[in-house]
């Protein structure tokens, strides 16, 4: 487990947390009364003033709970709410504000809603002085009163202290980018933001402390993941502006024309703008009347060839993300198409997903995608078909995804292999969802995976972050269907209807 942390990350690893069923109420608790441990033992509080600058968001929520633990020690606790009490943004954050508005005789309560009012605010050379205005969510300029307040801050003689992060200080890049609290100690907590490490002179002493988040929180796909790839449409978007995407699939076997369908109609209901399925003429009459919303290109012969790459060739160009193997089949010329086509993209460095016989044909250059944003999404056998490893011998999924993580990283792409719970893997990060239900055994669910995660590489979500949220997707649209079915009854378009519902976020 690496040490430092994104903001994107945590904000990740918070929510899942609560979807783990540890409420934000409780993290929020452990966070101020572990600020208050940590203050108690560097500095600490008895018969010290302290003041305290809190904002309207969830990091001013964990200085009202640090304020509340120290009100029995300090000699005077003055807690500056800058913004509007009305505005405060969480119900963790509220819940701990109207508990500070019951202790009258401990705490000194004052609201300010703009900086004029930070001018005529009273201040008695603090010993401590807490920073607690603004949390990871925050980059760029300052607005008003927060800009006064970190300047009011600044001024003040007292040992500072941040909460989790210094106001203003990039939580990524540790940059200033307007203006930025100087404290002598910052408490972050769980990890050890990545700003902090590379802004030493802002940050102070860099503390990290433990809140409660669970081991499960950093490896269990959760509703933090899809947040990150549910995207605003502005009112001025175009077509094409949410996905192009390209599905190569069709013609293996008996004529297969169900496999490309499911993954073409799976990648529009996500949110993909346009779907193109490139299909052998064998089948493409057949897909065509599936759909009248998806667009159907007529490729020569029975089964993808050679005579493929011409007519492909602009298709490829114009994609912003491909699903190649669909349906593909098995046909020894059909193997050799596959790899001049990834080469193809390799060459034009498109996102791409590789499932089913796109996977076995890549077994003859496994290493043939590394380094560009390729998902490929195998079931166990075709894992053991492109790695010789057979991950059914391995009892543990926590194993497993140590395995399947060393695969990623010699691979340079996105595992995301398909199972009880589904192994997601860059080589670096590694994840499991669990969102899946036995009733997904049924025969193309993984096309319709490889739709999802196609239209969000499409939307250019980075492979992991897109393999994380299609498999939560996907799964969780399982057992939506299987819900309606009342019982294990699904047909994989049935997942279809339900990738919406399993899209919306509490």
């Amino acid at each position: 487990m690496q040490d430092l942390i994104s903001p994107e990350e945590m904000a990740i690893i918070d929510e899942n947390t609560s979807y783990l069923g540890i409420p934000t109420t409780l993290l929020m608790e452990n966070a101020g009364r572990e600020l208050a441990r940590i203050v108690q033992s560097k500095v600490g509080v008895q018969n010290k003033s302290v003041i305290i600058f809190a904002g309207t968001g969830n990091n001013g929520g964990d200085a009202f709970v640090f304020a509340r633990h120290i009100s029995r020690l300090a000699k005077k606790v003055v807690v500056v709410l800058v913004g509007d009490s009305a505005n405060i943004r969480t119900a963790e954050s509220k819940l701990n504000w109207a508990a500070l508005l019951n202790m009258e005789y401990s705490i000194n309560l004052t609201v300010i809603q703009d900086s004029s009012d930070l001018k005529k605010l009273k201040i008695e050379s603090p010993d401590i002085v807490v920073d607690g205005l603004l949390g990871t969510g925050v980059q760029g300029k300052i607005r008003e009163p927060i800009a006064s307040a970190i300047n009011l801050i600044n001024s003040l003689k007292g040992f500072k202290i941040a909460v989790d992060i210094p106001s203003g200080l990039n939580p990524e890049t540790g940059a200033i980018e307007d203006i930025a609290v100087k404290a002598d100690l910052t408490v972050t907590f769980h990890r050890v933001k990545r700003g902090l490490i590379k802004n030493k002179e802002n940050a102070g002493e860099i503390i990290p402390v433990d809140i409660g988040i669970p081991a499960e929180a950093e490896f269990i796909v959760g509703p933090g993941d899809l947040r990150f790839v549910i995207k605003d449409r502005p009112a001025e978007s175009h077509k094409g502006d949410f996905g192009k995407i390209l599905v190569i699939g069709g013609g293996g076997g008996e004529y297969y024309s169900g496999a490309p369908t499911l993954a073409g109609l799976a990648a529009l209901t996500t949110g993909a703008d346009l779907v193109n399925i490139a299909a052998p003429s064998s089948v493409s009459a057949t897909i065509r009347g599936y759909s009248p919303d998806l667009i159907v290109r007529d490729l020569p012969g029975n089964y993808l060839s050679a005579t493929a790459l011409e007519p492909l060739e602009p298709l490829l160009k114009w994609a912003s993300a491909i699903i190649i193997g669909p349906g593909l089949g098995l046909e020894p010329e059909t193997a050799e198409t596959i790899l001049v086509i990834l080469d193809k993209i390799r060459k034009l460095k498109t996102p791409v997903v590789v499932d089913a016989d796109a996977i076995k044909a890549m077994a003859g250059n496994k290493t043939l995608l590394k380094g560009i944003p390729a998902v490929i999404t195998p079931h166990f056998g075709e894992y053991k078909i492109l790695t010789g490893i057979d991950l059914a011998s391995q009892k543990s999924s926590l194993d497993r995804l140590q395995i399947v993580r060393n695969s990623a990283k010699e691979l340079g792409i996105t595992l995301l292999v398909k199972g009880k719970d589904d192994l997601i893997t860059d080589g670096q990060s590694a994840k499991m969802n669990r969102t899946h239900t036995p009733a997904m055994t049924v025969g193309g669910t993984g096309d319709v995976l490889s739709g999802i995660v196609g239209c969000l590489l499409g939307q250019n979500y980075p492979p992991f972050r897109a393999a994380n949220a299609g498999a939560f997707i996907n799964g969780l649209a399982g057992k939506y269907a299987e819900k309606d079915r009342n019982g294990p009854h699904i047909i994989a378009s049935d997942l279809i209807k339900f990738i919406p519902k399993a899209m919306q976020l509490s």
